[in-house]
């Protein structure tokens, strides 16, 4: 019987299932946020080209982006957190490992955004004299940031499917709240089945709108 599928069994794990996913989707807003402040900081940064800052941004960018997500999750749980004295709880360390992961993405694509900025902007704006601040927030990110949304909407898109990695430190996500419903009877088909679903169902729409946000961007 165990190779049946259970309707039963399936339908009584919705209510926790649903429970993870909105817990995963809390993850996925707040670690967005922090991924695309953090991220256009550090673009900012690099792009003002302080000679041994920027060296230190780069090198850390790199680390991040060449070292698997998870490694991290588990380095900032159980090693950074005991080393500085911090106590934080596994969603809110979560919600940082994500941002922090996803930032040093969203920086290069920040980054270009502000490299496609036409030169003739930057010397009307020194011409002008206007303060670097004004140079910023009023000239360069209003015709920068647009530009690169799709891009951004992609990587939530990633973020909200590698939240799950953050069962590893006990955030109580989708997939961990299917995985106690499979533990309860060992039949884990059903359960899965049904997470997968869920992600799809959210995932597939997203995916289409950030396409529409693409095509519409290159219009322009």
């Amino acid at each position: 019987m165990m190779d049946v599928w259970d309707w039963d069994k399936a339908f009584g794990a919705l209510p926790p299932i649903l429970e993870g996913l909105l817990v995963t989707l809390q993850v996925t807003v707040l670690g967005s946020l922090v991924a695309y402040v953090l991220g256009l900081i550090l673009a900012v940064v690099r792009r003002s080209r302080i000679p041994v800052l920027d060296q230190i941004l780069w090198a850390l960018i790199e680390l991040i982006r060449s070292t698997p997500l998870l490694i991290q999750i588990f380095v900032l749980f159980y090693v950074l957190q005991p080393a500085l004295g911090l106590q934080l709880s596994p969603f809110l360390t979560g919600v940082i490992a994500l941002g922090v992961h996803y930032a040093c993405y969203t920086s290069e694509v920040y980054r270009a955004g502000i490299d496609a900025i036409p030169p003739g902007q930057w010397e009307a704006a020194t011409a002008l004299s206007l303060p670097k601040s004004r140079v910023w927030t009023g000239v360069i990110l209003p015709q920068a940031v647009p530009r690169v949304v799709p891009a951004l909407g992609n990587y939530t898109i990633s973020m909200f499917k590698e939240v799950p990695l953050l069962l590893a430190i006990g955030v109580a996500e989708i997939v961990a709240r299917a995985e106690e419903q499979g533990t309860a009877d060992y039949r884990y088909v059903e359960v899965y089945t049904m997470a997968g679903l869920a992600f799809l169902l959210l995932s597939f729409p997203a995916a289409i709108l950030v396409r529409r946000l693409e095509r519409r961007v290159a219009q322009k």
